[in-house]
């Protein structure tokens, strides 16, 4: 089995080759000389006419057939790599469509995501409103308590000052 696959790979390469050599300038120069030699040698009375028609249709012919094959072979092993590559486009646009599936739910999770950011900043605002209320109501509470301290302390001071003045009143009376 192994020795078949590698007389195929060897066989494969061969054609490979010859097709790469039939399609390059050396093969072009190489046929242009030999089609000259042939022609040439009738006029140097080397070969008949004839003879060198048959020989060159030949040759010819069989060069045809066997580029033919040769040119099927390349084209079969392309077609192979195509499909090859065709297979690869399929399971890359498979894939492509995976990951747009995972970032649309990426997505819907993101909005879900600042959704709860807004509600949670909305209720941070709340808190803060109610701190700032009940702070604005302690500070009011406070300064009206300083204020009845204040006007408590003036009151105080001013009784004692009246109390002052009848302590002295009774101390003058006391005397007299």
């Amino acid at each position: 089995m192994k020795k078949d696959i590698e007389k195929s790979e060897t066989l494969e390469r061969i054609a490979n080759g010859i097709t790469w050599w039939i399609g390059s300038i050396p093969s072009l120069i190489a046929h242009t000389l030999f089609f000259i030699i042939s022609f040439l040698l009738p006029l140097l009375h080397i070969v008949e006419f004839d003879k060198m028609l048959l020989i060159l249709t030949t040759v010819v012919s069989l060069e045809a057939i066997y580029l033919a094959i040769f040119i099927q072979m390349s084209v079969n092993k392309s077609h192979e790599k195509i499909e090859d590559i065709q297979e690869d486009i399929e399971d890359i646009q498979e894939d492509i469509e995976e990951i747009s599936e995972d970032i649309e739910e990426i997505s819907e999770d993101i909005e879900e995501i600042n959704e709860d950011i807004e509600d949670i900043q909305e209720d941070i605002e709340e808190i803060n409103e109610e701190e700032e209320e009940e702070d604005h109501n302690e500070r009011a509470k406070n300064t009206i308590l300083k204020n009845n301290v204040s006007s408590n302390t003036n009151e105080i001071n001013t009784l004692k000052d009246k109390i002052s003045e009848l302590q002295k009143m009774i101390d003058e009376l006391r005397k007299e």
